[in-house]
């Protein structure tokens, strides 16, 4: 039996034009397709924030419970699911504190930029079943552009708390972040040099191709298995890009309390927590649609496999955090800018080598 990979699944359209012929809106002309736009941002910010809002108080408690033989939360609730709206209405309730000499623009404004930017960096991830709200030219070059501006939520955050440890942590973030952020995008410059083109709906059908059959069964031409060496380095720097345990130097609580986030509280405190974990899931849709054939996969609907694949990878990072102890800062570093760097350039290499033989 030979499956089928349906890479984009009729994705060919974009979700505000769509929108547009669904709703009526062309005849509202540019005002017609704005309004689509937005409507469009919306239906995806929603899902991904309310993914978030399942991974952060249920679902991280339960996978690290059943790693470490624990019971997690199971009170409130059937399975403990209520613990999702407790928490928001605990945490959205308390007061805001806001400590003496803090920078108020830089204070109040670090939170909304660590959220926002990773909500920005899904509006050119191609998810399936018609869900993907632009498709630029640079796409790739949008999402780690927007990604990286997480760094400056975290110098502000940091800076702007008129505290000690907080500025450590600001500092810890932006040396973390500079040490893996060359060598993720020096391995995506290959997969690029696969694909030819940096539109992210272009990489995806790139992947649609046959790579082998085995025994009747189709293998995809997915960059995980063309070129499995990029897919491991990519995946070790992208767990270390998006700084959870046991890569949270930056915020490391044994050490300075809770770094860049430890001023905050309230609502402040819930949009710092929201653009962890949004990271996570932006990581995960990157590392599906450079590697995994983006929503492609048998049977189901694109946006389906597209969830599973970024699912499975907040999975491999709540693993990582039950099994690993958490690196010093110097160590973290070193492996940065001695491994990684290193075995990114020689793996940009050796792709431009076959790619150019092939040729």
């Amino acid at each position: 039996m030979t499956p089928t990979f349906t890479p984009l699944q009729n994705d060919a359209v974009l979700l505000p034009e769509r929108l547009v012929d669904l709703l009526g809106l062309g005849e509202f002309g540019v005002a017609g397709e704005v309004v689509a736009a937005f409507l469009g941002a919306f239906l995806v910010a929603n899902l991904m924030m309310a993914m978030t809002g399942v991974a952060g108080p249920w679902a991280k408690r339960k996978i690290t419970a059943a790693f470490t033989d624990r019971i997690a939360v199971n009170r409130v609730g059937p399975f403990g699911l209520l613990i999702i709206v407790a928490d928001a209405v605990r945490l959205l309730s308390k007061e805001l504190i806001i400590p003496d000499g803090v920078d108020r623009p830089a204070w109040d404004l670090a939170p909304i930029l660590i959220a926002s930017t990773a909500l920005l960096g899904f509006a050119v991830i191609p998810m399936g079943s018609g869900i993907h709200l632009a498709d630029p030219e640079v796409g790739l070059v949008f999402v780690f552009a927007v990604a990286s501006m997480t760094s400056v939520g975290l110098v502000m955050a940091g800076y702007a708390s008129n505290n000690k440890y907080s500025f450590l942590g600001g500092m810890r973030a932006v040396a973390q972040n500079l040490a893996y952020e060359i060598p993720l995008i020096v391995v995506a410059v290959s997969v690029v040099i696969f694909a030819g083109t940096l539109q992210m709906s272009e990489i995806v059908a790139a992947q649609a191709e046959p790579l082998l059959v085995i025994a009747g069964v189709t293998i995809p031409a997915w960059y995980a298995f063309v070129n499995p060496f990029a897919f491991v380095l990519f995946v070790a720097a992208n767990m270390m890009e998006i700084g959870r345990n046991p890569f949270d130097t930056p915020e490391a609580p044994t050490e300075i309390v809770a770094g860049y986030q430890t001023e905050y509280s309230s609502v402040y405190f819930v949009l710092v927590f929201l653009g962890e974990f949004l990271h996570i899931f932006l990581g995960g849709a990157i590392i599906a649609t450079l590697f995994l054939g983006g929503p492609a996969g048998p049977v189901l609907p694109g946006i389906v496999w597209f969830l599973i694949k970024i699912w499975a990878v907040f999975l491999f990072t709540q693993w990582l955090r039950s099994a690993l102890p958490r690196f010093r800062i110097d160590q973290l570093i070193e492996v940065g800018w001695k491994g990684l760097l290193v075995l990114s350039f020689a793996n940009l290499i050796l792709t431009a080598i076959i790619v150019g033989v092939i040729a």
